[in-house]
């Protein structure tokens, strides 16, 4: 159930993480808390962390909607230290205080993309984040090499992006559907 609510979601924030802005925020919430929970509650079950990611994900909505300029740029930290620790992983660095310098820096990077450039940054980092979220999905199921784990990350987000633009041209309003 987790594989396929974690597939659910890295598809959705893939194909319209830009044309549904609060569902990119949400996708992130939720993504975030299925990697903080099991690390603060390791002794919880699956329905525990589902839990802990459900309700990240409700209060970045919340905040999204409520709250836009702050929650662009805590999303845009969150999205970009994230997707920078899931290419860490497929490239196997382990090393935490790298990790955390790594999040860190691409997490102020992705920030400051989201404020400057709210659209493409929102299309570039939801379509990362949708097909990192896939990729580490599917890792347990198909046997992928350490280093075809971020490329593939890599292929999906292009098509990810690809779309998106192509539904951002193809609508007629500048705005996220909020």
């Amino acid at each position: 159930m987790l594989m396929l609510g974690r597939l659910l979601v890295g598809l959705l924030l893939l194909v319209l993480g830009r044309r549904l802005y609060w569902l990119f925020v949400a996708g992130i919430g939720f993504l975030t808390g299925l990697e903080l929970a099991p690390r603060l509650l390791p002794q919880s079950s699956e329905a525990v962390i589902v839990m802990v990611a459900l309700a990240l994900a409700i209060v970045g909505a919340f905040v999204a909607v409520l709250a836009t300029k702050i929650a662009v740029g805590i999303i845009g930290f969150a999205a970009g230290g994230a997707i920078a620790v899931l290419l860490l992983r497929g490239l196997g660095v382990a090393d935490d205080v790298i990790t955390l310098a790594v999040y860190l820096v691409a997490g102020v990077v992705g920030a400051l993309l989201m404020l400057v450039l709210f659209d493409w940054t929102l299309v570039v980092l939801s379509s990362l984040a949708g097909a990192g979220l896939i990729v580490t999905s599917l890792e347990p199921l198909v046997q992928v090499p350490p280093v075809a784990g971020p490329v593939l990350v890599i292929v999906l987000a292009v098509i990810g992006v690809l779309v998106q633009m192509r539904l951002l041209h193809a609508g007629d309003s500048r705005a996220p559907v909020r």
